[in-house]
């Protein structure tokens, strides 16, 4: 492997800029089709690309090691001469001359290049500046949160979204005391409604979660670390820790001032095609065009990331992509496995089969009478059969 060294590359290259999956997808699929030029992923981190799902899951139960994580092994990108520069960060991006300028000072020059640097999660400024509070995002994180959950702390989660709700459940199966806060009415009720937010209250309350929602953190009262947290109803909650679970945002910032700069993510048709010719966008970098919405959606959950990073590897190439996407994710919380497919916000009707109680139900998601999203929880035989109902829209 070899690493960025100031002098010009070869313009013939594919630079690839984020090592996370969409990076990693994207370069399997140009070798694997038989693109025999060189190819470059620029990767923030200093380990090679690695999966992140279980970091809030097995890592931080301690049932999977931190190496095992890799999407694969040194060797491989030897073997298919993929170059990865490791521990460099893509600082500003010249599409005129093709070049990409990096950390260490060195300029890359490409001939395609995908932009797929992922996300980095948002902060809440009352919480800046304490030392015990923490992110989950990387490696590193979960390292260190893992350790803090050893001694059973008292453990605050702001936000009860996937990530929040996964360390709960992570750290109620650890033995620490959790008080998850939550500034909606219900867990996801901007994604999946009122009913199927209360069903997820109930699951984490009935495991022992102090659930709070309806309020924000207010202010922080602690010298250095977090004592308590003074809620905007007035209640304090006592913590020794604090996870913050608030969203994440694309990271894009340093494409500030240019075409592509977004907030919310580079703009990206279904074949990860920017408004840039020979430049793409895959994964959380990418705000990717919903059929379904008619809209550019921020944000991509894992299997989709993947897929754009396929899909834009293929259209680098000439190549026909393929049919777009389902949008899906899958969570696993007190050993149940929750699968969620298609936009739930595009439906008018929601029915429910099964019994929720019982924590074995699918609730499908449909608008004029064809279905466009599921939550299937406990439910993973059903998944194929679904996933081809949404993406056939029958009625």
């Amino acid at each position: 492997m070899q690493t960025a060294n100031g002098h010009a590359n070869p313009g013939d290259a594919i630079v690839i800029v984020g090592g996370g999956l969409a990076g990693q997808r994207c370069a399997e699929t140009l070798r694997r089709v038989g693109h025999e030029g060189a190819i470059r992923m620029v990767c923030a981190e200093t380990r090679p690309p690695y999966d992140r799902p279980p970091l809030s899951k097995q890592v931080l139960l301690g049932a999977m090691r931190s190496e095992s994580l890799a999407y694969r092994p040194a060797t491989w990108y030897e073997q298919h001469e993929v170059d990865l520069l490791l521990g460099v960060r893509a600082t500003a991006l010249l599409p005129d001359e093709r070049r990409l300028s990096l950390s260490t000072g060195a300029t890359l020059r490409y001939m395609r290049l995908l932009i797929a640097t992922g996300s980095r999660p948002r902060t809440l400024p009352a919480l800046a500046g304490y030392d015990n509070v923490s992110v989950l995002r990387t490696i590193d994180d979960a390292t260190l949160l893992r350790d803090v959950l050893a001694s059973r702390p008292r453990l605050a989660v702001v936000g009860a979204g996937f990530i929040g709700q996964e360390v709960a459940a992570s750290a109620r199966a650890l033995g620490a005391q959790v008080t998850m806060i939550e500034a909606a009415a219900f867990p996801l009720e901007g994604v999946l409604g009122p009913r199927l937010g209360g069903w997820f209250s109930d699951l984490h309350r009935a495991e022992g979660v102090d659930l709070v929602t309806g309020t924000t953190v207010d202010r922080v009262i602690g010298n250095g670390r977090v004592e308590r947290l003074h809620l905007s109803d007035g209640r304090i909650i006592e913590a020794d820790h604090v996870v913050a679970g608030v969203g994440v945002r694309s990271d894009t910032e340093w494409l500030a001032g240019g075409a592509l700069a977004n907030a919310s993510g580079i703009p990206a048709d279904g074949d990860g095609r920017t408004a840039i010719d020979n430049i793409f966008a895959a994964g959380d970098a990418a705000a990717t065009f919903d059929p379904v919405l008619r809209c550019h959606v921020p944000g991509s959950h894992w299997e989709a990331a993947g897929r754009q990073g396929m899909r834009a590897a293929r259209t680098m190439l000439g190549l026909e992509p393929g049919p777009a996407p389902l949008t899906s994710f899958w969570t696993d919380q007190y050993g149940i496995r929750i699968h969620y497919l298609g936009r739930a916000r595009a439906a008018d009707k929601v029915q429910i089969d099964g019994e929720p109680t019982e924590r074995s139900f699918t609730a499908t998601f449909s608008r004029a009478g064809r279905p466009v999203a599921a939550l299937l929880v406990d439910r993973v035989r059903a998944l194929p059969a679904m996933r081809e109902l949404i993406e056939k829209g029958a009625p």
